[in-house]
């Protein structure tokens, strides 16, 4: 008699070979899970229907509040009202000047610059606060689909640099999530489109959220996404449209300063402006200040003037990744609007303008991204084939290592697909060198101190050898969430040293923007002051290597008039490398080489001679 396996209704025969993985949108302005059911993705709601969760965290002295509830007691109590956070992610307090909340939230500073924000529940720090967020999603997860979570796929803007991602992932953590890959926010919305299963192509995914902006220009190939360049800006976003308006809010009133919670309720009213003007031509509003009320008229044309500007960075930040990734405006075949922002009127009517095509609006900006990360979650967490997507996303700046003096080598280039791993062997610049600083940058300049310092580590029990003797492998590797780990070697004894880059705060997209304009527009200078720099190292190398070796065996090879004649050659090269003449100080390091050639010969010759010392030629014969 054959057993015959008994289902509870709605679940499958094998309900044991199915894991169970979310996609988790977290965005600034709300938040979002969704999973894989039934074959189809579809965001989770909460008890009351909602799919969205206002990315709000409210401390009280009961406890901690997450969501709708939260938002509404924003202007209440303002202090202890977080909104926003995704912007304070990775950022260290110096970063937050001009940011939404810095006249709001009260911050304290700890080890690491970390800024922490004080509430009646203690200093909160933007991890602890993002980690409420993601346990209220995870909790909705885990009723809707009444199992343990094998794990979650994270989504993040693609201008996120190291410090922000590994923010996000510490968050996760803290919330008890298994990370099992960030994605980028556009190539998930690219992914819920269904454009892996398209011709090949390039596409634009124009994300603008509450309070990031990003562009990605995507090449689909047989299912394969590779992001060829990203752009934006991780501090604009529809919260920014929000208080243009409420800023005029103010002017109308006759007001220039507002305490925190009026302008917690300035912002409430525009938002609500800017939602009704989606569908209405004009819209009025009715407003309290200083005990007084007044209604306002706001029409859609008022509104597009105000964002005008803030549009037009948009369009700035895509024509640049448009040039960053070499496509031509009419390469581009397809157009993805993504977060709810792009919901004004005024979005979709100049991104169409830019593009020169309709953008593809059918799907939900504010759920499309989550959907994204809710099927490649499903296809990690082992419920399909590998194979049936992979998706490439790439560096923002390039990673590298600082050489003597202080030139940045560059090891893994700029927009280079991830995740990879890239070598390079390097050597010891002096005799009987032991150890060696490895030096971690970011940046696209040629020196060291125009570059971004990331980490610092050193690789002891070098092998004491002739300068340039020894051979170093330094490894960089990048894992698919952009996160960064260096590792070098001696590769004649295999002793080894390496470091997890994790910066306590990082880079904000316009100091990342800042760095590649200044690599454009001091391109020549900067190879013209490498080149000086290498020039004075291989100068230095020289004189130093000769130095020794005089003083080594200059008694017993060289004459009292041989010794004269270097010294002054070496002179004359020690005032050429102090000038700004890389030329000229190349020529004089070829001088010197040709001048010193026989006095190389003449120790060599000396060290043969001792090594064959005591041995017969039939020994040596006999050996060979």
């Amino acid at each position: 008699m054959a057993l015959l396996q008994i289902a509870e209704p709605g679940q499958s025969p094998e309900p044991h070979q199915r894991k169970l993985a979310v996609g988790i949108d977290l965005g600034t302005t709300n938040s979002l899970v969704a999973a894989v059911r039934s074959g189809e993705a579809t965001t989770l709601s909460d008890e009351g229907g909602s799919h969205l969760l206002p990315s709000v965290v409210r401390y009280t002295e009961q406890g901690v509040v997450v969501g709708q509830s939260a938002l509404a007691q924003a202007s209440v109590d303002p202090f202890n009202t977080i909104v926003s956070v995704k912007r304070l992610m990775g950022r260290g307090v110096a970063d937050l000047k001009g940011l939404q909340g810095e006249a709001v939230y009260r911050f304290s500073e700890r080890d690491g610059g970390m800024p922490f924000l004080q509430t009646i529940a203690g200093d909160k720090s933007p991890v602890e606060v993002s980690a409420e967020i993601l346990r209220t999603l995870k909790a909705r997860a885990r009723a809707t689909l009444e199992g343990e979570l094998e794990g979650a796929v994270i989504t993040v803007p693609a201008y996120f640099d190291d410090a922000q991602r590994q923010a996000t992932k510490d968050a996760a953590q803290l919330a008890g999530i298994n990370v099992l890959r960030l994605l980028n926010e556009p190539t998930a919305a690219a992914v819920a489109y269904g454009l892996d299963q398209a011709a090949e192509g390039v596409i634009a995914v124009y994300d603008l959220g509450g309070g990031t902006f990003d562009i990605s220009i995507l090449r689909l190939n047989k299912g394969v996404f590779e992001v060829l360049a990203t752009g934006g800006d991780s501090a604009l976003g529809g919260d920014d449209f929000d208080l243009a308006l409420a800023q005029w809010f103010l002017e109308q009133l006759g007001g220039e300063e507002v305490v925190a919670g009026e302008s917690r309720y300035l912002t409430e009213k525009a938002r609500w402006v800017k939602e009704q003007l989606t569908e209405r031509d004009s819209v009025i509003v009715d407003l309290e200040h200083a005990g007084q009320k007044i209604s306002l008229t706001v029409s859609r044309e008022l509104f597009d003037g105000l964002v005008d500007s803030l549009i037009t960075k948009t369009i700035r930040a895509c024509r640049r990744s448009l040039r960053d990734a070499g496509v031509e405006l009419d390469e581009v075949q397809d157009v993805v609007m993504v977060g709810g922002s792009t919901r004004v009127p005024a979005v979709r009517t100049r991104v169409e303008q830019f593009f020169q095509r309709a953008p593809r609006i059918n799907i939900d900006p504010d759920r499309v991204v989550a959907v994204g990360a809710a099927i490649q979650a499903d296809i990690l967490a082992g419920n399909k084939p590998d194979s049936e997507m992979l998706l490439l996303d790439v560096l923002p700046l390039s990673l590298g290592l600082e050489t003597m003096g202080g030139l940045a080598e560059k090891v893994i280039h700029r927009n280079t697909s991830i995740p990879v791993a890239r070598a390079q062997e390097f050597t010891t610049y002096q005799d009987g060198q032991t150890a060696m600083m490895i030096h971690v940058v970011q940046g696209e300049r040629e020196l060291v101190s125009d570059c971004r310092s990331l980490a610092q580590f050193v690789l002891r029990g070098i092998p004491p050898m002739a300068a340039g003797a020894a051979k170093i492998r330094v490894a960089f590797q990048v894992d698919a969430d952009g996160l960064l780990g260096v590792s070098a070697k001696e590769l004649s004894t295999g002793v080894e040293s390496e470091i997890q880059v994790k910066p306590s705060y990082g880079l904000d997209d316009n100091e990342i923007a800042d760095m590649l304009k200044a690599s454009y527009s001091f391109a020549e200078e900067d190879m013209l002051l490498r080149n000086l720099r290498e020039q004075q190292v291989e100068a230095d190398r020289l004189l130093a290597s000769l130095t020794q070796a005089i003083q080594t065996d200059g008694e017993s090879l060289l004459t009292s008039a041989e010794i004269a004649h270097l010294t002054e050659q070496m002179g004359i090269l020690q005032t050429l490398r102090d000038s700004s003449d890389a030329d000229a100080i190349e020529q004089g390091v070829k001088v010197l080489s040709q001048a010193s050639d026989f006095f190389a010969a003449r120790r060599m010759d000396q060290s043969i001679k001792n090594a064959l010392k005591g041995h017969s030629i039939d020994e040596i014969e006999g050996d060979a």
